[in-house]
């Protein structure tokens, strides 16, 4: 499955928005302010053809607004009605719609008519369409005797409604007595007229209840027909009654035969059709016919239009929309059955009511300026057009200089006030009538600004912004737009100026937020106003939803993450299937996901997050699929039983949106093993049926598993059980084997026969057995069902030529396949000989020794086992405990490697050989020596008794020797305070010394040393240790002193003081705003030494590094630039070993490492990061 991830946007301030917009204000820019004097504009009326209900009151709009207020007036059947001579009608305060009070005594049908409004006032006279009342109607049914239609199986019928004429029609449908709508096909259809046609009945048709319903909407009612009655005689009930009342005659009803296909509707070969351009067209085949016909349309000489064409009511019904005059031409219908086929043509005209191409628009003048109304429509046949003024043909109209009527175009020049009208224009054919107002409004006034003062406009970037300048003028005014207070004229491409006055900018960017002006000015005057323009991020879903397949009863989740303008508050929406969520505690929405808990079925569908601002709205969708185990395959069936097969089928279960993969079938033996189910065989997924081979004697059931990625559905329903014949058994037991359990026996076994491998009752075993290559003849026995038999007195271990043959009542099995088995074995009798041993090094040796002939054996030869052990380490001349090790050495094999052994050691081995009874007799031990190897290393180093220049080294010798020690090897080299190693020193160690005390080393020095014993072979491992000869009390003495020194203390006091005396001063001069000289140096120079006193702390600056707080550097001296750097802590005994952490023990050997602060800074020259020597801590003072 492909993952399925749909993502929407739209800007409400874009595309489709824009348009209307655009399109409202320039309807809202041609109407005139009220407050100006102005000729009326009908703005509602009732439709033309105007049912109403004769039950309630007549209401019969017309609206219309001018200044001065227009005043109403009403013509009934082109005469005048005079309202205030009829109690029942009234006119509503400031408007002309009528109310007719129908409910108050009066009848509808005295009011029917047509009628049409006038609106006037001082400047012209408006009319509104001629409107056609009509009172609906809903006539009862006429009384008909219907007589029971008796028709003959596979004959047609058609059951005729005949609805009675209402207005508006009525809608027809069939139903029984019971309300329920009788069932249609293609076979039974209700026809366009509302009748009920059967291209052939069949006995299931015969009923007393075809009821025709005809429902009027207006009214709201239902009227019924009478039932009709349908009987259909079956063929073979029509010949018994014949045979019953004619008897000896030959008179009989001929068999149902089938009819190619004959039209029941349309009449004929062919017929004509008009419709109406913008109608819905429908065209109708239904045919007789047995079997029943199919229909199929066709247009000749083109196709059917695309995107509009439907097919109804079994595709006898051709429904095209929105037809044009381009839809007319030949439509054929074609029926046909296996038997031929029969058509129908259909001339379609499609005629057209008047449709406007360009409809008259009102026109605002000043005095002395021109202009034209033009009234342009169109239709089959065309229609004429005329024009009115104030309601009165144009042609007895007053005389109006100005004006000139050109066909469907009126011209005005240099018009006056007085030349303020209302004219209509009339296009009109057969079909239908247009008719629309339009005035000409001669005003003289100055622009006027009708968008409201700082208008906020707010779109989202990248998105079209339409910023509004509705406005009214006459002369009309020019419109110009600037950006900002002071701004040029705007200009370019990147913006758009509509007629209307408002201005485009087609892709708003973040700088195009701002103030913008619109000027308005004609000869009369000027105005502007200003709009804002806010333009925001966009909202974006960064994480969208993603395809999710989920195992039912599971949970998923759905992240829709969001980013949106900071001004902006978005809301979230999920929907399900373009739908609301379902009502159900299991969906979860959180700030930026949704989660369903426990998937089920129902869950499956696509679901789609929905982010809404007031600007913008974005989506992201993606499809859930639940999926599971299938469901278990049903209507298992048993066809085509034989005796050793059977055909299986059945209906595959729902997959549950998981491809089923395959199909298990298993059986039960319901005879020999019931409740217990064995696998028979599979099939692929689109195999539903099976051929399954079958066993003799076995009761059968059987029972499908259906398999998809998931897993396995639950089993089926058993099928029924099928019994199958008995017979010889087809097969004997397998695994047969001859194993003797003692020195004297023979243990033939063998895999029992199951149930249904039985082929019948009575199930036993023949075992047969002689020894090979010494008896000519078998010995057999007949034994119950059973699976093992014992031979007692055989010779020891000898080959045996076995068989075992399966038998019931019916007979043999065939003959069965020989074996060879073996009587018992017994321990081997003689041990290797000539075993040898070759030292390879000192801890591998390789062992060889003859093998033993094989008839000493008396078994199975297994291997040999090679048994050895240390006896003692020659080094040491001790012994201990005796471990002996083991190593096999499967099948013939006569050499081994012995790996592991010790150096310098006597071994001692012996060989065995092993057969499946046991081990035989053991080799003479056979003595081996390994030689010597390197030792291991000392077992300790301690170095104990630090002076000043020396120390006492202790060790103890190797754990393993591994041979003879010649001598112990040590080196040793200092470390200094940057951890870099001194020269190496090694001296050589008689092996039997124990200790060594070295002797003028260097005073407060850390020594590292290596330590490692020899043998003749050559150097061990090696032990490592570390140790710090101790520092000069004197020296240290003297540091402590100089530090107590009440000079050193003075001069450190006097330095602080004129320090502290230096930064006052700079702090006074810097606060009067002035350079002190010591800035003025710095600035001079920027010597790095001076730092400023630090305002955050309040603390002063200090003599140092671009980093403080760092330990004074060991060792170090002054620098030439006189910058001094701090480093570890001043003087810390625990730097020198002496403090917390560092300690000697009570025997003087060092314990601990140097300690303190260890951050450190770049080197600079040779100095070192590590604590310094007393010496080197007071010469950094000097």
């Amino acid at each position: 499955m492909q993952p399925k991830v749909m993502m929407k946007k739209k800007n409400i301030s874009a595309s489709k928005a824009s348009l209307i917009l655009f399109l409202c204000q320039i309807v809202s820019a041609l109407d005139v302010p009220l407050d100006l004097l102005q000729p009326p504009t009908i703005t509602q009326q009732s439709p033309k053809d105007y049912i109403v209900d004769p039950r309630e009151n007549i209401v019969i709009q017309c609206e219309a607004k001018g200044k001065p207020p227009p005043s109403f007036s009403w013509t009934r059947n082109g005469t005048h009605f005079d309202i205030d001579k009829d109690a029942l009608v009234t006119m509503k305060p400031n408007s002309g719609t009528l109310v007719i009070n129908i409910m108050n005594g009066g009848k509808a049908e005295a009011y029917e008519g047509v009628y049409q409004c006038t609106a006037r006032n001082e400047r012209g006279a408006a009319i509104s369409n001629n409107i056609v009342i009509r009172p609906s109607r809903s006539p009862l049914w006429t009384k008909e005797k219907l007589e029971p239609n008796q028709v003959r199986e596979g004959d047609s019928l058609v059951l005729h409604c005949r609805p009675p004429v209402g207005l508006p029609p009525p809608i027809i449908f069939w139903m029984d007595n019971a309300f329920q709508r009788l069932p249609q096909s293609e076979r039974v259809s209700q026809g366009l007229n509302g009748d009920l046609y059967f291209s052939n009945v069949q006995p299931e048709d015969t009923r007393e209840d075809y009821i025709c319903y005809a429902r009027f909407n207006h009214t709201q009612t239902i009227q019924q027909k009478q039932p009709i009655s349908v009987k259909v005689f079956s063929m073979d009930s029509l010949n018994d009654t014949i045979a019953a009342n004619l008897s000896d005659t030959d008179i009989y009803a001929k068999p149902v035969t089938e009819r190619q296909p004959v039209l029941l509707t349309p009449t004929g070969s062919t017929s004509t059709k008009v419709e109406l351009r913008g109608n819905v067209l429908l065209l109708e085949c239904i045919a007789a016919g047995l079997p029943t016909p199919v229909i199929r349309w066709i247009k000749e000489g083109g196709e059917l239009p695309a995107n509009r064409t439907f097919f109804e009511n079994f595709k006898k019904t051709l429904k095209i929309i929105d037809v044009s005059e381009a839809d007319s031409g030949n439509y054929k219908c074609i029926a046909r059955n296996t038997l031929g086929s029969a058509h129908h043509v259909i001339s379609v005209t499609v005629k057209a009511a008047p449709y406007w191409i360009t409809a008259p628009r009102n026109l605002v003048l000043s005095p002395g300026e021109d202009g034209m109304l033009i009234c342009r429509a169109n239709g089959n046949p065309k229609p004429d057009i005329s024009w009115l003024a104030n309601g009165v043909p144009i042609a007895i109209a007053p005389e109006d200089p100005s004006r000139k009527v050109d066909g469907d175009t009126i011209i005005f020049s240099h018009v006056q006030e007085r030349s303020s009208a209302v004219y209509q224009c009339n296009a009109s054919n057969e079909y239908g009538y247009l008719l629309a107002n339009a005035f000409v409004n001669v005003l003289a006034e100055p622009p006027r600004i009708l968008t409201p003062a700082n208008k906020l406009y707010q779109v989202i970037a990248d998105s079209p912004a339409l910023l509004d300048c509705a406005y009214f003028g006459s002369p009309k005014p020019e419109i110009e737009w600037f950006k900002g207070v002071k701004g040029s004229i705007l200009r370019g491409n990147e913006y758009v100026f509509h007629d209307n006055g408002t201005l485009e900018i087609p892709v708003a960017q973040k700088d195009s937020t701002g103030t913008y002006t619109c000027v308005a000015r004609n000869e009369l005057g000027k105005i502007q106003n200003e709009v804002q323009l806010e333009v925001k991020d966009p909202t974006m879903i960064i994480k969208q939803p993603e395809y999710k397949v989920i195992q039912r009863y599971g949970q998923v989740s759905f992240e829709c993450i969001i980013k949106h303008d900071s001004t902006l508050l978005p809301t979230v929406i999920w929907l399900k299937d373009n739908d609301e969520l379902p009502d159900d505690e299991r969906f979860l929405v959180g700030k930026d996901n949704l989660t369903i808990m426990n998937v089920t079925d129902k869950d499956d569908g696509t679901y789609t997050c929905i982010v809404n601002t007031t600007l913008d709205s974005v989506s992201a969708s993606a499809v859930l699929t639940v999926v599971a185990r299938p469901n278990p395959p049903f209507d298992l069936e048993l066809t085509g039983q034989l005796e050793r097969s059977v055909e299986l089928s059945w209906v595959p279960g729902d997959e549950n949106n998981s491809p089923i993969t395959n199909f298990v079938i298993e059986f039960e033996d319901g005879l020999h093993e019931p409740g217990v189910w064995h696998y028979q065989t599979e099939v692929p997924g689109t195999q539903t049926t099976v051929q399954l081979k079958l066993s003799p004697y076995v009761s059968y059931s059987f029972r499908v598993i259906a398999v998809n990625e998931i897993g396995r559905s639950q089993p089926s329903e058993p099928s029924e059980q099928y019994l199958t014949k008995s017979a010889n058994p087809d097969e004997n037991p397998s695994n047969v084997q001859g194993i003797g359990s003692e020195p004297d026996n023979l243990v033939i076994t063998w895999e029992s026969l199951r149930g249904f491998q039985s082929n019948g009752p009575g199930l036993q075993y023949k075992v047969s057995w002689r020894q090979k290559d010494v008896d000519d003849e078998w010995t057999s026995v007949i034994v119950a069902n059973v699976s093992k038999y014992i031979v007692s007195g055989t010779p020891t271990f000898v080959p045996y030529e076995i068989k075992v043959q399966a038998l019931n009542d019916l007979g043999y099995a065939p003959e069965p396949l020989e074996v060879i088995g073996h009587s018992g074995e017994d321990l081997p009798m003689v041990a290797p000989g000539n075993v040898q041993v070759h030292v390879i090094n000192s801890t591998l040796a390789k062992v060889h020794w003859d093998p033993v002939p094989l008839k000493t054996v008396r078994g199975h030869l297994q291997g040999y086992k090679v048994y050895y052990w240390k006896v003692q380490s020659l080094s040491r001349r001790s012994r201990r405990h005796v471990e002996k090790k083991i190593l096999t050495f499967r099948g013939n094999k006569t050499f081994g490697m012995l790996p592991g052994l010790e150096p310098y050691s006597s071994y001692k081995l012996n060989v065995r050989v092993v057969n499946g009874k046991g081990e035989g007799p053991a080799s003479p031990d056979k003595v081996f020596k390994t030689p010597e190897g390197v030792p291991s290393s000392p077992s300790f180093l301690k170095i104990t008794n630090p002076t000043l220049d020396s120390l006492t080294l202790e060790w103890g010798s190797p754990t393993h020797p591994n041979g003879v020690l010649t001598s112990y090897i040590l080196k040793f080299q200092p470390i200094n305070n940057t951890h870099e190693l001194g020269p190496l020193v090694e001296i050589r160690i008689p092996a039997n010394e124990s200790s060594l005390i070295l002797k003028n080393l260097n005073y407060s020095t850390r020594y590292k040393f290596y330590f490692n014993a020899q043998t003749s072979v050559g150097s061990g491992s090696q032990i490592t240790e570390e140790a710090v000869t101790i520092m000069d009390e004197a020296m240290a003495s003297r540091q402590v002193d100089i530090a107590t020194q009440g000079w050193f203390i003075g001069l450190m006091c006097a330095v602080a003081l004129l320090i502290l005396i230096l930064l006052i001063v700079c702090f006074i001069r810097r606060n009067k705003g002035g350079k002190y000289p010591v800035k003025e140096k710095e600035d001079a120079h920027a010597d790095p030494e001076i730092q400023p006193m630090k305002e955050d702390d309040g603390t002063f600056g200090e003599y140092s590094d671009a980093e403080d707080h760092k330990p004074l550097k060991k060792g170090s001296r002054t620098p030439s630039d006189r910058t001094v750097k701090k480093e570890d802590s001043d003087d810390s005994l625990v730097d020198y070993g002496e403090g917390v952490n560092g300690q000697f023990n009570e025997d003087g050997s060092f314990i601990g490492q140097y300690s303190g602060k260890k951050e450190k800074e770049p080197a600079e020259g040779n100095e070192s990061s590590e604590a310094p020597s007393p010496v080197n801590a007071m010469n950094s003072f000097v």
